[in-house]
């Protein structure tokens, strides 16, 4: 199943591609009008930029849509990189009036007053201040132009390279003495083949496919992170994690809670590990290539048809809105399922909030875990469905709580198989559980402190290869300790995830282990509730786009100051770490 891009446009050449690019520049032309001669009443000049800044996210979210869609399934699709260029330059004359916006508005003294004065300043009034706190941080506007336009052959650029290096990149594998040439999200999705000559063959091979790319990955990362510590005393920001944490909605005591709670939790992961590597007949831990190795009844396979039974069937039971939901992702081709040459690795999902549509890009391989995937990002789209309704203004919702719904998928779907099980399904589901938790916190852990240490050292020069993989070695060691033997580590493990190339975004790790183990503390709420919590649910994904990460928890009775809470989200895991290792004993 491929996606169906023309619900956005026919193609570049569309009429109305062309049309929506000369009503966003109309747009544009207005809102920079309203600025120039601003109308001496603050609340009709507020009001009108509303309205305008509306109107204007609901087109270029389109545009936008249809162009990052198309690279991410056809990474060397010309006419999509072209267009690509011609709308960079116009996107700076967007970020230039955001930051009007953000001055415009901090400069008011009589906000609060405003917000009461009129309905629609009163339903923007989250967005409004959030928007006067980001007035602190807006760059120079003597500088801003030449700053966004260079950032245009810098950090974007460097973003779209490494996107392109990833998805051409063919890794030569073996099979019945053939060698033949796989997409790399092919050959990673070989990990969870049930047999351990394939996963070790397509590790290798894996590994030895990286020294194609690994100068201009390591180019990549480099001159993002070099662009990003520049950028910070124009943004009036002490750090780059502070920025994160700005942009999180989240505060600091929350992130030391957080990874407290996940610090403690190693040696449970470890014990799981180590069962683990003891079942497969490792003696020093488990190998790097057996990390995603099934257990249990490890043949189970699903077509993609019976995985959207299964969603439709376990989370419509849920609710009938989601399992409705997730039927018309399937009808209406939102998703894109299988990897090919030129597609990009992982899986993600976008939503196109003006026309109600969330687009899901997968690499489906039949196991379970890709059912699992496909539940995780179908969560994010019916997140994405939750804000039906709200402005384009009032739509966004932060890193960590972006994670809420997918995790929330993720284990009703594990909890509901769980039930009728045998020991062998139970063991199967109990790994594919254990296993995304130890990505989320082990893992996660270890690219919190990659990223932490590379942003450290690019503050006196640029990182080569060798130091980036001496660096993720370490952290890996640091995390997986002795889980995992030290003779199978990956040291390529920051070229193949995206998380670190994001012009704009850093520290993209944290957030999922606190979407994790919130996602759990939502879950633990509705085994409380039952039924009664549906609605509660919907409204609390609903908040997440006008309220602070400790605001919205706060309003399901959660404290994510308190390191307590984190431990009694991990302490779930630990008990089905001590129930798999008892079902491998048997």
């Amino acid at each position: 199943m491929k996606w169906d891009l023309t619900r956005l446009y026919q193609s570049f050449s569309d009429p109305q591609f062309a049309a929506d690019m000369a009503s966003a520049d109309k747009i544009a032309g207005d809102i920079a009008g309203m600025f120039a001669a601003p109308k001496a009443d603050h609340a009709e000049q507020v009001v009108a930029l509303l309205n305008a800044f509306n109107s204007l996210q609901a087109i270029t979210a389109r545009l936008r849509s249809f162009v990052s869609l198309t690279l991410a399934t056809e990474a060397e699709n010309e006419e999509a990189l072209a267009t690509n260029d011609k709308m960079q330059s116009f996107f700076v004359k967007i970020r230039q009036l955001y930051s009007a916006f953000n001055r415009y508005i901090g400069s008011l003294d009589d906000l609060e007053a405003l917000i009461e004065k009129d309905d629609l300043i009163r339903e923007h009034a989250f967005t409004l201040r959030e928007t006067a706190q980001e007035a602190k941080h807006t760059i120079d506007p003597a500088l801003e132009e030449t700053v966004l336009k260079l950032r245009i052959t810098g950090s974007s650029a460097w973003s779209q390279m490494r996107g392109t290096l990833e998805s051409t990149l063919m890794v030569d594998y073996e099979e019945n003495g053939e060698v033949k040439q796989l997409p790399l999200a092919a050959a990673r999705n070989l990990a969870y083949s049930p047999d351990p000559a394939v996963r070790k063959r397509a590790y290798e091979a894996e590994l030895a496919a990286y020294p194609k790319i690994e100068i201009p990955m390591a180019a990549c990362l480099s001159s993002m992170k070099g662009e990003a510590l520049t950028m910070l005393p124009l943004r009036n920001y002490s750090s780059l994690l502070e920025q994160t944490l700005e942009q999180s909605r989240m505060d600091q005591e929350t992130l030391d809670a957080l990874l407290t709670a996940m610090k403690e939790s190693f040696p449970v992961f470890r014990r799981y590990l180590r069962a683990k590597a003891e079942a497969l007949g490792h003696e020093k831990g488990l190998p790097f290539y057996d990390l995603f190795a099934p257990m249990g009844k490890a043949n189970a396979s699903y077509t993609l048809e019976e995985a959207r039974d299964v969603l439709v069937d376990v989370l419509g039971k849920f609710s009938k809105k989601m399992g409705d939901h997730i039927r018309q992702a399937f009808d209406e081709r939102w998703i894109d399922a299988y990897p090919h040459a030129g597609k990009r690795g992982g899986a993600f999902c976008s939503g196109v909030h003006p026309l109600g549509i969330s687009y899901v890009l997968t690499n489906f391989d039949g196991s379970l875990s890709s059912v699992s995937t496909l539940a995780h990002e179908l969560g994010h789209a019916y997140h994405n469905r939750c804000m039906d309704g709200l402005s384009m203004m009032n739509c966004g919702y932060p890193m960590p709580l972006a994670e809420t719904a997918s995790i929330f998928n993720e284990t009703l779907l594990s909890s509901k198989m769980l039930e009728g099980a045998d020991e062998e399904e139970q063991i199967m589901l109990l790994e594919l559980e254990l296993a995304d938790a130890c990505q989320v916190i082990v893992d996660i852990m270890s690219r919190y402190l990659f990223e932490t240490e590379v942003v450290e050292r690019r503050k006196t020069h640029a990182l080569s290869p060798r130091e980036l993989k001496e660096i993720m070695l370490d952290a890996q060691r640091q995390t997986y300790g002795e889980g995992l033997d030290e003779q199978y580590l990956h040291p390529y493990m920051w070229a193949c995830k995206s998380h670190y190339y994001r012009a704009d975004l850093h520290f993209y790790n944290f957030p999922y282990a606190f979407g994790l183990l919130f996602g759990k503390g939502i879950y633990a709420r509705y085994k409380e509730r039952g039924e009664s919590f549906v609605p509660e649910y919907d409204q609390l994904l609903r908040a997440t786009a006008t309220g602070s990460v400790a605001d919205v928890a706060a309003s399901v009775g959660i404290d994510v100051h308190s390191v307590d809470f984190w431990r009694s989200s991990l302490a779930v895991l630990a008990e089905d770490v001590e129930k798999y290792c008892s079902l491998l004993k048997k």
